[in-house]
């Protein structure tokens, strides 16, 4: 399931131009310790929250905010598009909330609401949340993933991108609230509506609402209104905060586009 570096972070980093194309999900290698984050300039402050205390994330015209290789992520018409073709193939690469960036501590418990869209009728993106920089010059992370893809076959479900949270591949599946326990042991229960029943809900080449909810143990992954997953994660690999990013997946000729995102800070349970 499967960016605007500075001159100065490029020079550090020695690496411009230089691209590199990870796998497919199935062919992920196991986790390598975390990398550091790129150099690169003070990240922005965030704007003021508004008067629900949601701070918006995205500012319609720019990727203010935001950090990546620019050769893939762009603004277009209002919206974030990442896209990447045969001809110009891109790594898994994630586009990067400079603050969360800057302060990965601060990225633990929120609500975070977005809008997402495949333009093309294959892809696969997902939305990365308490996650570890692994590989800088290709802004390449992992952890927890709000998967989603052009067919369907993932909206709704909580993949472990490159195994940062102990390689559990899907650990919550559309249909299912599960519990990991601290025994790393997985406990399935269904929901109310399955897995093809959900399946019907999500929108193909349209905009897609999504409410996200990481607080303390518990996360909650919403589309279109209707719940999707329902994730305890008491497992001693459970990640606590990290990076927000938007990914572009590696191997695709495809194009995602997000708005409207924002985001409410929660305190712990």
């Amino acid at each position: 399931m499967f960016k605007q570096l500075s001159l100065a972070a490029l020079v550090v980093l020695g690496v411009v131009g230089y691209r590199v194309v990870a796998a497919d999900k199935p062919a992920e290698a196991p986790p390598a310790a975390p990398a550091a984050t790129p150099a690169a300039a003070p990240a922005p402050e965030l704007p003021a929250p508004d008067a629900d205390g949601f701070i918006s994330l995205f500012n319609g015209k720019d990727l203010t905010n935001w950090e990546g290789l620019t050769d893939f992520w762009s603004v277009k018409d209002g919206v974030i598009s990442g896209e990447e073709s045969k001809e110009h193939a891109a790594p898994q690469t994630f586009l990067c909330l400079s603050q969360s960036l800057a302060h990965p501590e601060k990225f633990a418990n929120f609500e975070l609401h977005y809008q997402y869209k495949f333009t093309t009728p294959k892809g696969n993106s997902g939305v990365q949340f308490r996650s570890q920089m692994k590989i800088p010059k290709n802004y390449r992370i992992g952890g927890y993933q709000a998967d989603c893809d052009a067919s369907r076959g993932y909206d709704g479900s909580i993949y472990d991108e490159a195994g940062v949270a102990g390689g559990r591949g899907t650990m919550s599946g559309r249909g299912q609230k599960v519990v990991w326990n601290a025994d790393n042991k997985r406990e399935n229960t269904p929901l109310p509506e399955d897995n093809k029943q959900l399946q019907a809900e999500v929108k193909t080449n349209d905009w897609n609402d999504v409410v996200l909810v990481a607080n303390g143990d518990h996360i909650t992954y919403t589309i279109n209104g209707l719940l999707m997953t329902d994730l305890t994660d008491d497992s001693p690999k459970a990640v606590k905060d990290g990076i927000i990013g938007l990914q572009l997946h590696a191997g695709f000729v495809m194009e995602i586009q997000f708005k409207d995102l924002k985001i409410k800070f929660l305190d712990a349970k």
